[in-house]
């Protein structure tokens, strides 16, 4: 049975997507079956792994409002046992569309039900909002993992999330639990990172893992040749934190 996680912020420029498109594929490429779903129009994830959105017939947007299955919307990566559930712009449209559907924050997950067997993880990269598309993501999920970047204002924010997320267990998901705080953007040269990782750690303790994903160049640059890190510049400061990052999520899960 697939773990489903959900990658969730509010706030944008978190390394959310970053995050989510390194963690998937450091997952498959220790040799999980993975599904990534991107949740988000603004559809980085999907870039982030080299496809083409405007050559795409069929998103996430579909299964969502046509109720097409998942396994017709599927694009293969470039790692063998990692899926991805793309997004494109149409999906910008689904948040009004989705108000009028019945059962409309499960939508998300009935879909899931007839693939979720097929993989180990099914990562969920959501949109830097708490709507409609960020409550299918946690209504479907087992857990949720929060990238925090150590910068100002860090934990603003945190708490609406924290309300959120006790609301989604009341009425939805009972289930769901915060697997995990990632610190990232992290410069250990700087008084502010060091703040917000005490901060971070003395408000999530034991939650927040222990690798830090640093501010890298060339973890920014990989999107733009639709390539994770770990083939982009498996050398760099940024993929080796990825690497660390990962056997702790798999050690925590213990699939």
């Amino acid at each position: 049975m697939g773990l489903i996680i959900s990658m969730v912020n509010q706030k944008g420029g978190v390394g959310k997507t970053t995050t989510t498109v390194n963690l998937a594929a450091y997952v498959a490429t220790a040799g999980k079956k993975v599904l990534l779903i991107d949740i988000d129009p603004q559809g980085n994830a999907s870039v982030g792994f080299g496809i083409d959105r405007e050559k795409i017939e069929g998103c996430i947007y579909n299964l969502l409002i046509d109720n097409a299955p998942v396994a017709d919307l599927l694009q293969k990566s470039s790692i063998s046992n990692l899926d991805i559930l793309p997004a494109t712009s149409r999906l910008a449209g689904a948040e009004v569309e989705l108000v009028s559907q019945p059962d409309r924050e499960n939508r998300l997950k009935n879909a899931l039900m007839e693939v979720k067997e097929n993989y180990d993880f099914v990562f969920i990269d959501c949109p830097p909002s708490l709507n409609l598309l960020t409550v299918n993501a946690l209504t479907a999920s087992d857990e949720v993992i929060i990238p925090i970047q150590c910068e100002y204002y860090a934990l603003e924010g945190i708490s609406q999330l924290m309300r959120t997320l006790e609301l989604v267990r009341e009425n939805l998901n009972p289930m769901l639990k915060v697997g995990g705080i990632i610190l990232t953007m992290h410069d250990a040269r700087t008084i502010l990172s060091n703040q917000v990782v005490e901060e971070a750690r003395k408000y999530f303790g034991k939650k927040v893992f222990e690798t830090m994903i640093p501010r890298n160049v060339r973890l920014a640059e990989a999107p733009s040749f639709g390539q994770p890190i770990v083939f982009y510049d498996p050398g760099s400061s940024g993929a080796t934190a990825y690497e660390k990052l990962t056997r702790e999520v798999l050690e925590n899960d213990a699939i």
